[in-house]
């Protein structure tokens, strides 16, 4: 993949073969298909407890890398954390 690849737009088609991946690859490991929209919702629950953290920006994501797959998960402080 080359630095160009992130400025590319997409085709449907490929974005749903990545999709397609995705689903297989939650059913491989028994997940549900959801798995990261539910996991993104516990996060929020969470983290929405804590002031430091900007909780609506929470993102769960499943990439997959060479058939290696993972769990990237960011969670950002909130912009007027740095002040207490």
């Amino acid at each position: 993949m080359s630095i160009l690849d992130f400025f590319r737009k997409k085709k449907s088609s490929e974005v749903a073969k990545e999709r397609l991946m995705m689903v297989l690859s939650y059913e491989r490991k028994g997940l549900p298909t959801n798995f990261a929209e539910l996991l993104q919702k516990d996060l929020i629950d969470v983290f929405s407890k804590y002031p430091q953290f900007d909780s609506k920006k929470i993102e769960v994501e499943i990439k997959n890398e060479d058939n290696v797959y993972e769990l990237w998960i960011s969670i950002p402080f909130s912009k007027d954390s740095g002040s207490r």
